[in-house]
């Protein structure tokens, strides 16, 4: 997977590419630790995101709940494949999917 950050004001956007897993998604967490305290709002571009699995939904529910006490977090361009998973896992109803 590839992570591409940058911070745009005080609003971080993460660019992934490949597979959120098991394996890829300490490099997630990792790359949320280094850098999610000096922004105020995060937006997760999944325009490049081929799929997405329960260790990658486990990140995103901990950056959603750390993110609810600043300016929020947008998931963008969510593929068929991605979305579908969010709605059999009720993600759809919690996240601010766009």
């Amino acid at each position: 997977m590839t992570i591409t950050k940058s911070l745009n004001a005080e609003t971080l956007t993460l660019a992934l590419e490949g597979r959120l897993d098991t394996m890829t998604a300490p490099e997630l967490e990792a790359a949320l630790k280094e850098c999610l305290d000096s922004a105020q709002a995060l937006v997760f571009d999944f325009a490049k995101l081929d799929y997405i699995s329960s260790a990658g939904l486990r990140v995103l529910l901990s950056a959603h709940k750390q993110m609810s006490r600043k300016g929020g977090m947008t998931v963008k361009n969510v593929n068929e494949i991605v979305q579908e998973v969010f709605e059999v896992t009720g993600f759809s109803d919690i996240l601010n999917i766009e």
